[in-house]
């Protein structure tokens, strides 16, 4: 058993967990509060862990002896920038809080393991914009409690004492959350950093053992560049290259310009942006690292971002709904992005200030994330909390850039909230809603995110679910047809609407969005 944590057990911790959360991946997802097809929290975890270990043998590539605070910096700064869906945010800041308390920590024995739980606490709590009881936050804070009223140094004593708390949080969740209560499971999130927990129980419980140092991979010299002289093009191309290769392709890079970001789609392809002074070296260090590929270059001159300049980022799904974003002068993310591809896409826009709309509750804290990251690169961005992609074309509409940018933005987040969205989809899972039972397979009519429709009909369910919208008021209806929808849909609901509520504006557009039949917008 280990009487100190140190920085191969850290390696370890974090390849054991990441096998672990694989391994329970699909436990996790279904453990989805709602019947609706979003429940993908073990999957976002996976995620987030596999950018976390891909940051720790990158830095013990750089550096094989790395210390033990610096690799939890980088699998902290790893994880952040993999980071997918609010589960994935948090447990970057658990493990920056983590990382912070090793910092200045000489060895880490049990008194230090309880001091990072309780800082991890405070930065998971301090991530969130209104903390919600009976969910992971709760979790990690009853782990860092079990920690301290352990009155022991030993490190492996502290953690299963933070384990075994953090399990007992865990059961505890469902009488926390009315909706974990009425779906018989308990928090995802939560379940996710129960089994991080266990895999360091694991790894202190080994036998202490040297982990073999990597290969070390010695970066080719920066080539030097004028600092006078600016930069003229930007250069952006795809790439098939291993880790390792990449890392050193940073370190080229980083030496032949500036506003550099090399982002991994998770399948070894990695999507590389550079400002340089000259085109042919940063594409030849690309043929180095790899197989570059849809290599684009643009002169700077010709969109070199004024002061005023304006961007919008959108986070969607569906060739429909991108060209619609796309025509909008928005630049669209695919769903469930990390926050390195949000960030991406910020700086892809060119644009002094930027405003994202994630269109999904699960992607705003990786907005924020991304935001925050874009502004201490000096890019001004907003976030519109947007839920829908409906709620996002109202708020595009009224888009001025002829007014200051935070009016606009505040104008832009009126306009979504004063549009009623609504969904249809498959329930995924037998479940208890405030409609009544469903059952895996029927379709599902969801307002504002709560499920008032259950039936066996496409047209009948979207009929009615425009009826409940509809009752409420309103002036224009949008409709966003999925990927699925039979092509009558569109006449039937066009019909409906015109005999039912005949002083309705309809807008109906084909969106080919997967997993919602239906998107609607009532403004």
């Amino acid at each position: 058993m280990l009487e100190t944590l140190d920085a191969a057990a850290v390696h370890r911790w974090c390849d054991g967990g990441l096998e672990a959360l694989r391994a329970h991946q699909r436990e996790i997802d279904d453990l989805n509060v709602y019947p609706v097809p979003d429940g993908d929290t073990g999957t976002n975890l996976v995620l987030t862990l596999t950018a976390a270990q891909e940051a720790i043998e990158s830095a013990l590539l750089d550096e094989p002896r790395t210390p033990l605070g610096r690799l939890m910096g980088r699998m902290a700064r790893g994880a952040l920038l993999g980071a997918r869906g609010n589960s994935g945010v948090i447990v970057s800041q658990i493990l920056r809080g983590m990382a912070d308390s090793f910092a200045s920590a000489v060895t880490v024995r049990g008194g230090e393991l309880a001091r990072a739980l309780r800082q991890a606490t405070d930065a998971a709590y301090g991530a969130v914009a209104r903390p919600v009881e009976g969910t992971v936050l709760s979790v990690v804070a009853a782990a860092a409690e079990g920690a301290g009223r352990i009155k022991s140094d030993n490190l492996v004593a502290v953690a299963r004492a933070a384990a075994r708390a953090a399990a007992e949080a865990l059961d505890r969740t469902p009488q926390q959350l009315p909706a974990l209560a009425r779906a018989g499971v308990v928090d995802a999130g939560g379940r996710g950093l129960c089994v991080l927990l266990d895999a360091l129980v694991d790894t202190v419980e080994e036998s202490a053992f040297e982990t073999p140092p990597l290969p070390v991979v010695t970066a080719p010299a920066p080539h030097e560049h004028d600092d006078c002289t600016g930069f003229g093009y930007e250069v952006q191309y795809l790439l098939d290259a291993t880790p390792a290769a990449v890392e050193k392709l940073r370190d080229v890079l980083a030496g032949l310009g500036d506003s550099l970001v090399v982002v991994g789609t998770g399948d070894g392809t990695w999507n590389v942006h550079v400002h340089v002074a000259e085109i042919g070296p940063a594409i030849e260090a690309g043929v180095e690292a790899g197989r570059p590929f849809r290599i684009r270059v643009t002169p700077l001159d010709e969109k070199r971002p004024s002061a005023d300049s304006r961007g919008a980022v959108v986070v969607a799904a569906g060739d429909g709904l991108t060209a619609l974003f796309e025509a909008e002068g928005a630049l669209v993310v695919d769903r469930n992005p990390s926050t390195a591809e949000m960030l991406a896409a910020i700086h892809a826009c060119g644009a002094a200030a930027v405003v994202l709309l994630p269109n999904d509750a699960n992607t705003q804290a990786v907005a924020v994330s991304a935001a925050r990251e874009a502004e201490a690169t000096g890019v001004r961005v907003s976030v519109v909390p947007t839920r829908s992609p409906v709620q996002a074309l109202a708020a595009l509409a009224v888009r001025d850039h002829g007014r200051p940018f935070t009016d606009d933005v505040i104008a832009m987040a009126e306009a979504a909230g004063a549009c009623r969205y609504g969904e249809v989809c498959t329930a995924q899972r037998d479940a208890l809603t405030i409609a009544g039972p469903c059952r895996a397979g029927d379709l599902l009519g969801l307002v504002d995110g709560e499920v008032h429709v259950i039936g066996a009909d496409l047209a009948e369910v979207s009929r009615r679910l425009l009826d409940r919208m509809l009752g409420g008021g309103g002036e224009l209806v949008t409709l966003v047809l999925g990927a699925d929808a039979p092509p009558e849909l569109e006449e039937d609901l066009r019909g409906h609407v015109h005999r039912t509520w005949p002083f309705i504006e309809l807008q109906c557009y084909a969106g080919g969005q997967p997993r919602y039949h239906l998107l609607a917008g009532v403004e």
